[in-house]
């Protein structure tokens, strides 16, 4: 293997004084044998992708070290100066609970003070949701999240939230990015804190947090009439632990039953493949819990609590675990239904769903008359079109397929916390009216379509597989497939070239959202597939979406057996596996 010069010179630099003994010991190791590793650690810069700065932990450029976040977070303070010049300016960190998280925080609390912030760091590993509340309620001009979301142990990384709460958007992060890239060695980092400007912040904030999040109960007395109903919850290891069991409390939830082996903070996550809520074995032991004790609901958030899985009671006495689209249909539809029968509209409210998020959350706004955004995914544009419409329309909820709710705008980020409360407020709901919730799904399929959504994800790692990746990019928007699956491409939207293509007319139109390497495929039969590389996983992501008329709820398996064919058909004829 011939090691290109300039990773080698890359890797040289890292063995002088400014890094500490670990550091250099690693790369020392990599110069003088492991050329594969010395690649991947060196080939580029980890950079602000969709979701913050995020990577395997180790020596390296292209890893997570407090080198790159010192300079992610050097970067991110010279560009709050340039925004907000001598004012005071206030800074929130806080962290999950993965390896060096709390080594991390505290790295860029001290870097941050370094720079005469004022900096407020929580005491211990919290929710990322609360770290987007405290922005706020504090009054910060930017805040910084230490985690790896869902991603294997051997991940951290780093988040960049503005001062409305939400993650860096256009043109924020390109200027955060432009100001790293002008720091060309590790002297220009700030390392000398200065510990008298951060403030140690925790349960006072836990308290302002949860009273918002009880705001957004949409039926006490249905939940004091069902205070007893069994729910199973885990927080995978992770911060959900928190905040999670106490939300349902506040609520008025007495029986939530735990899973203790889970309860306990670990960034190794030893019960589990992956601390992933979209997995089925990630979900195991509570299933079993669930199983074992009789409850109706199992819940699990991953390790920084932004997300969560259900899995739910079926009418044979089995689970089943619901997707992300799912449970968001569930949630748009219980609130806005609540809404309706309370007199709680005022014809301002709007819901936001993503562009790959199931069509079936357009509809069910539609029938309540409340307007339905599609945003990019991130929950950052979420938050930037709750901050445009802000006193001019009202927000009530919304959600993404990938696990993420945002049940009101107290935060301006997806909040497991918040939508775990409210998931288990649904099912109190529904057996107030003598159903499950998955006899309440199926009630909506009946009303509005059956939808069926899956995603693939296409793992290519290191150098190679990310131009594997811009290839296969470039074929699907240079070559798109006439038909797929014996059915015709009638309309392609690019949102790359922000251009969607009505191929039964040959028009054109403009798309309204900014460039995002994203294309879409409909088809005549009303499927969809959309396509997008990850902005922080070396993948690409294929999502598909089918839909039926449902007539009865004795239809539903043969019905939902008829649309995973026509998936895999798809899956087939695109020669994905």
């Amino acid at each position: 293997m011939t090691i290109p010069e300039e990773i080698i010179k890359k890797a040289q630099s890292w063995l002088s004084e400014e890094f500490n003994e670990e550091t250099r010991k690693e790369v020392k190791e990599m110069l003088e044998g492991d050329e594969a590793k010395l690649i991947d650690a060196f080939y580029q810069d980890l950079e602000f992708g969709t979701g913050g700065l995020r990577g395997i932990m180790g020596a390296g450029t292209n890893r997570m070290n407090i080198y790159t976040l010192g300079m992610a977070t050097q970067g991110l303070a010279n560009y709050l100066k340039k925004c907000f010049g001598n004012t005071l300016i206030k800074v929130a960190v806080a962290h999950d609970c993965r390896n060096n998280s709390r080594y991390f925080a505290e790295t860029a609390a001290d870097i941050f003070s370094a720079n005469g912030f004022e900096v407020l760091l929580f005491e211990s590993l919290r929710p990322t949701p609360e770290l987007s509340f405290a922005i706020r309620y504090y009054g910060c001009k930017s805040g910084v999240v230490i985690t790896a979301s869902h991603n294997p142990p051997e991940y951290n990384g780093y988040k960049a939230y503005w001062e409305d709460g939400g993650q860096v958007v256009p043109p924020h992060d390109k200027g955060i990015i432009e100001e790293v890239r002008k720091i060309e060695s590790v002297k220009e980092i700030r390392f000398d804190a200065d510990r008298s400007k951060i403030k140690i912040i925790g349960k006072e904030t836990d308290k302002l947090f949860l009273d918002e999040i009880l705001k957004i109960r949409l039926n006490p007395e249905v939940i004091e009439k069902h205070r007893e109903m069994r729910i199973v919850y885990t927080p995978i290891h992770g911060t959900g632990v928190m905040l999670v069991p106490e939300a349902l409390k506040m609520f008025g939830f007495r029986n939530i039953i735990h899973v203790p082996e889970q309860d306990i903070p670990d960034g190794n996550f030893p019960t589990v493949k992956s601390p992933n809520p979209e997995e089925k074995d990630a979900l195991k032991m509570a299933i079993a819990k669930a199983q074992e004790t009789g409850a109706e609901l199992v819940m699990a958030t991953d390790p920084d609590a932004d997300r969560v899985g259900i899995a739910v009671k079926t009418p044979n006495g089995t689970y089943e675990l619901l997707n992300g689209n799912q449970t968001a249909a569930l949630l748009m539809y219980y609130t806005l239904l609540q809404y309706k029968e309370k007199g709680l509209f005022k014809g301002n409210e709007y819901v936001i769903k993503t562009i790959v998020t199931s069509d079936l959350l357009d509809r069910i706004a539609e029938s309540f008359n409340v307007e339905c955004y599609n945003v990019l995914t991130g929950f950052k544009y979420f938050a930037e079109l709750i901050r445009n419409l802000e006193g001019k329309k009202k927000y009530i909820g919304g959600g993404e397929e990938s696990y993420g709710y945002l049940p009101g705008d107290y935060v301006r980020d997806k909040d497991a916390v918040g939508s775990c409360a409210l998931i288990a407020e649904t099912a109190a709901w529904a057996k107030e009216h003598g159903m499950t919730m998955y006899e309440l799904l199926i009630d909506i399929y009946l009303k509005y379509g059956l939808y069926l959504e899956r995603l693939i994800n296409l793992v290519r790692k290191g150098k190679e597989g990310a131009e594997e990746i811009k290839e296969m990019m470039h074929m699907y928007r240079n070559n798109p497939p006439e038909k797929i699956n014996n059915s015709h491409v009638v309309r392609i939207d690019d949102y790359e070239k922000l251009v969607s293509y009505d191929k039964l007319t040959g028009k054109t139109s403009k798309l309204k959202l900014i460039r995002s390497d994203v294309l879409q495929f409909f088809l005549a039969d009303g499927s969809k597939i959309s396509v997008r590389p990850s902005g922080t996983e070396p993948k690409i992501k294929f999502y598909f979406s089918v839909n039926t008329k449902l007539d009865s709820a004795t239809e539903f398996n043969d019905k939902l057996k008829l649309l995973n064919e026509r998936i895999d058909g798809i899956i087939s004829d695109l020669k994905l596996l």
